[in-house]
């Protein structure tokens, strides 16, 4: 073809596509040909799209492609037509498809790292250019090394790892993703995200769902709808092996169902991965010093060279020891700080919120109009829980569901515990849960009494909890959220703390406030401190013993 290129062999199909491997008289090398069987426009469209991003590119992780590289051959037999070929560099290595039957338990964790970062570093080139694979998969991903099945150690075999099949690549627009609602419907079973398995609009987040699934099969050595939970479609794949847990979790984000709950881009991802390699780099720290004691020990009479060595081992086995021990001590002061820190200030604006909250409700309930509105409709909705004289009294519910309102904010504006900020939801259930509280205060009949606090705690602190966004171990923190802030209130209960809190009249004053403000604040801090132990203490140590 072209005077310039001679098939060599088939080398099979792909998609609308028959491809052959042929050789480049003019270069001297074999390289790998693409030829579109296909009669569709569309089929055509996304060829030439294949071909027009692939000569752009010209990017190591890509297959490179010439300028020249797409041409067009003229069929004179049996009918007339012209032949859409592509000529592109030929990788010479495995698919990580391939490798993974060397793995059929999983690859080891330190591989998977460095594959899942050089893929990374190439979708971020991609996504910078505005352009979308579509087809991430074990089987488009290949090792250009001639040792590929050889078990490979980080920085001892340099390996390269290509994208390729560009066959579903896509141009996209920032701007124009919000407002289309459809894309070209081309995915691969197992490894698409529902949105382009629907045909809907997709952007970068299809590729690092379509990434995500990739990796947890190459952990795990099981295809990812194997690894589906029947009900609820999501992957059940942490107990499969043991993994990094911080790494787990970037997959798992990566794999979600909520487009906009994925990482946003490329950038945010690969530095994760930068902090998550860095457990597996430490064992090199010496390195540079052992190969320099080494390089002198050589140099010197063979007579003390077996003596020289044993000082060397020696002092670097009591360095590592030491070095280990300082950089752990440092990172556990320094991570302990951090969690009390950040609880602090999770307690601070937790507090304020609240006081907040309950000055407002206060203030709606006692100096508006819609507080005796609301207490009348109280009234009529529930006349079995408030007496007619008792009816303005209703108006307490207020009061709950603005400290609800101002907890609920404070706690989600902190964001010291890894909860997601919505803070619509957390506004309602706030509102929701301190309403429901004053609810069961009012079907407690000893009132006034330690029991219907406690009970208000208990049912305010746990439903709030329950629904702040917690990523994982929503019962966990909800039970020793609740559990925990009563258990302090009934001890101060014995020591004292008064039990006729909500004692108001027609039309209180400001001093009646104090006591429900103070009692609604030091629930909050309460709740604050025990999610701080939750989060960073009893959880971790939950997911140490296996409850991922």
């Amino acid at each position: 073809m072209l005077d310039r290129y001679v098939p060599l062999q088939p080398l099979g199909s792909g998609g609308f596509a028959q491809i052959y491997t042929v050789w480049d008289e003019k270069t001297q090398e074999e390289k790998v040909l693409k030829v579109l069987v296909e009669h569709s426009p569309k089929a055509l469209e996304l060829f030439t799209q294949e071909a027009e991003v692939l000569i752009k590119l010209q990017h190591p992780g890509v297959p490179r492609v010439e300028s020249d590289g797409y041409f067009e051959v003229n069929l004179p037999t049996p009918k007339p037509r012209q032949l859409a070929c592509l000529v592109m560099e030929k990788i010479n290595g495995q698919t990580l498809e391939e490798m993974l039957k060397n793995y059929p338990q999983g690859c080891p964790e330190d591989l998977v790292l460095i594959w899942f970062s050089q893929t990374v570093k190439i979708l971020q080139e991609l996504h910078k250019r505005q352009i979308i694979h579509r087809d991430i998969k074990p089987s488009n991903l290949m090792l250009r090394t001639p040792s590929t099945t050889l078990p490979l150690t980080p920085g001892e075999n340099k390996v390269e790892l290509v994208l390729i099949d560009f066959g579903g690549v896509k141009q996209f627009n920032t701007a124009k993703l919000r407002r289309e609602s459809s894309s070209t419907r081309l995915y691969s079973s197992g490894y698409s995200p529902p949105e382009q398995m629907t045909g809907s609009n997709v952007g970068p987040a299809a590729d690092f769902y379509a990434l995500g699934r990739t990796m947890i099969e190459l952990l795990t050595g099981k295809y990812p709808p194997n690894l589906e939970d029947p009900q609820t479609g999501v992957l059940r794949w942490r107990n499969q092996i043991k993994v990094n847990p911080k790494l787990a979790d970037l997959l798992d984000e990566m794999v979600l169902e909520d487009v906009r709950s994925r990482p946003l881009n490329a950038v945010i991802i690969q530095k994760r991965l930068t902090k998550i390699s860095r457990t597996f780099s430490q064992t090199g720290l010496f390195a540079p010093i052992k190969d320099f004691v080494q390089q002198a020990a050589t140099q010197v009479s063979s007579k003390f060279t077996l003596l020289i060595q044993a000082i060397e081992q020696t002092f670097s086995n009591i360095t590592k020891a030491i070095s280990k021990t300082v950089v752990f001590i440092a990172k556990t002061i320094f991570q302990v700080l951090q969690a009390c820190l950040a609880t602090i200030w999770a307690m601070l604006l937790t507090g304020l919120g609240t006081c907040v909250g309950t000055i407002i409700g206060f203030i709606v309930a006692y100096r508006t109009i819609l507080g005796e509105q609301f207490s009348e409709y109280i009234f009529s909705q529930l006349p079995e829980l408030v007496s007619n004289t008792q009816a303005v009294m209703a108006t307490e519910v207020i009061v709950f569901v603005g400290a609800g309102l101002g907890t609920a904010w404070g706690l989600t504006v902190s964001g010291c515990f890894g909860q997601r900020r919505r803070f619509l939801v957390a506004s309602l259930m706030g509102m929701t849960s301190y309403g429901l509280s004053w609810l069961v205060l009012q079907l407690i009949t000893t009132k006034d009494s330690g029991e219907g606090l406690l009970g208000v705690i208990l049912v305010a602190v746990f439903l709030l909890t329950l629904s702040i966004g917690f990523r994982s171990h929503h019962i966990v923190h909800a039970v020793v959220a609740a559990f925990g802030t009563a258990i302090v209130f009934a001890m101060l209960i014995i020591f004292g703390f008064p039990t006729t809190v909500f004692q108001f009249s027609g039309q209180p004053l400001w001093s009646a406030l104090s006591l429900p403000m103070a009692f609604f604040s030091l629930v909050s801090l309460l709740m604050s401190f025990w999610l701080g132990v939750s989060y960073y203490l009893i959880v971790p140590g939950l997911r140490f013993l296996g409850w991922r």
